[in-house]
């Protein structure tokens, strides 16, 4: 590091956010973290953590802290819409850490939240960094300089820095301001989310897997969170209608159970015993053709936001942290080169993810034609990709 630090402003404490907060904070950047919510928090849903991004949150001395609040299953499945039958497995658990050299983990998205910014004291304190985390910040406006940008918040603060890097998901500011407007598009898929305190379901009804129950224009996914105390449901199904992007809109448990209507009754234990659920509608992408400027870069779902049947949004998310700031550590003389080597090093990932994503749509909605055979190997070829890549091995140096 130069003798006075790099000043990144971070817009969004999210996970992303945070995730590079304590990357940065532990090679000495001066880090500032401007959100726009009044309390730190996120939205009661589980996030998989395969073992690509257990990597990262490893390498940030989180180990022990995810290990209290996880729960690692032993494999995947995927399952018969109808009958319940299994059609393929992968192995995770033990498996995974010795394939890989890290576990697969479930997560309550709350409690590995928490895990992040609780760390970013632990993180600054390594390296004497200063970290800042500012909340009721929404940004408004950016001005960019040859020296240096000031963000502009909706509460008429001004902050100072040398890069500003947008964290703030879907509807990113800094996106918008910076590279025009986002054009989503419907998938015409509808997405249900709940989660269901294991006490009250049928004893040994959720076994310690991640089950995905394809089929008949629709999947169901189920798995299990903090340590097995609750369980975590995900039901896609397509849709003509065109519905909210937002996890937070309630929707009412017997249009849930409408929705998939014949479906194997395991699934419809798990509707019914939910305390409450929520309903969004899914909207695709196109990748970004550039994400960077000089002094301003996105990261995580700003600039590549995924559809979520790869469970891979927060882990692209965590590998951009980690590698951003390796960039900037290697480059530190140079910030615009430091975006530049980090795009160049995300975007072709990135996009093949995105890509992968939006094709398993039709892979988890048909389970009943010819191929499904050749469609599983091809399924278990694209995990061995996800999962083995080492982010840390990279070459962060920007090329002349």
């Amino acid at each position: 590091m130069a003798d006075s630090p790099v000043k990144v402003i971070i817009a969004g404490a999210g996970l992303g956010g945070l995730t590079l907060a304590n990357c940065l904070a532990r090679k000495g950047f001066d880090v500032c973290v401007l959100e726009q919510a009044q309390a730190l928090g996120e939205v009661g849903a589980g996030v998989q953590i395969s073992a690509n991004g257990a990597r990262v949150l490893h390498h940030l001395g989180l180990e022990e802290n995810l290990r209290e609040v996880a729960f690692t299953p032993e494999r995947g499945e995927i399952r018969h819409w109808k009958s319940g039958d299994i059609l393929a497995t992968r192995p995770l658990g033990d498996a995974s850490v010795e394939k890989f050299g890290y576990p697969y983990y479930h997560l309550h998205r709350a409690d590995l939240h928490d895990i992040l910014s609780s760390a970013l004291a632990k993180s600054a304190a390594l390296s004497a960094a200063s970290v800042s985390v500012f909340l009721g910040h929404k940004v408004e406006d950016i001005v960019q300089s040859a020296t240096g940008i000031i963000v502009k918040t909706s509460n008429g603060v001004e902050t100072e820095g040398d890069v500003l890097i947008g964290c703030d998901g879907i509807h990113s500011v800094v996106r918008e301001k910076t590279f025009g407007p986002d054009k989503p598009r419907f998938t015409g898929c509808v997405a249900w989310r709940a989660t269901i305190p294991t006490h009250r379901l049928p004893p040994g009804h959720i076994r310690p897997v991640a089950s995905n129950w394809i089929g008949k224009g629709g999947h169901f996914v189920h798995y299990y969170l903090r340590r097995g105390d609750l369980v975590n449901c995900v039901g896609v199904m397509e849709r003509d209608q065109w519905m909210d992007e937002s996890w937070s809109t309630e929707g009412a448990k017997h249009e849930f159970e409408s929705d998939f209507r014949g479906w194997h009754e395991n699934l419809h234990i798990l509707i019914r015993n939910a305390e409450s659920c929520f309903r969004w509608g899914l909207f695709d992408r196109d990748p970004l053709p550039r994400w960077s400027t000089e002094r301003v870069s996105l990261l995580g779902d700003a600039c590549h936001a995924m559809l979520p049947f790869m469970a891979q949004g927060a882990v692209m998310a965590i590998e951009d942290a980690y590698t951003l700031a390796q960039c900037l550590v290697a480059n530190p003389a140079n910030i615009g080169s430091a975006l530049k080597r980090y795009e160049v090093l995300r975007h072709d990932r990135t996009a093949k993810v995105q890509q992968m994503s939006r094709d398993n749509i039709e892979f988890f909605h048909n389970a009943d034609i010819g191929n499904l055979e050749e469609r599983l190997n091809s399924h278990r070829e694209a995990h061995l990709w996800l999962y083995g890549h080492d982010v840390t091995s990279l070459d962060f140096k920007a090329r002349s």
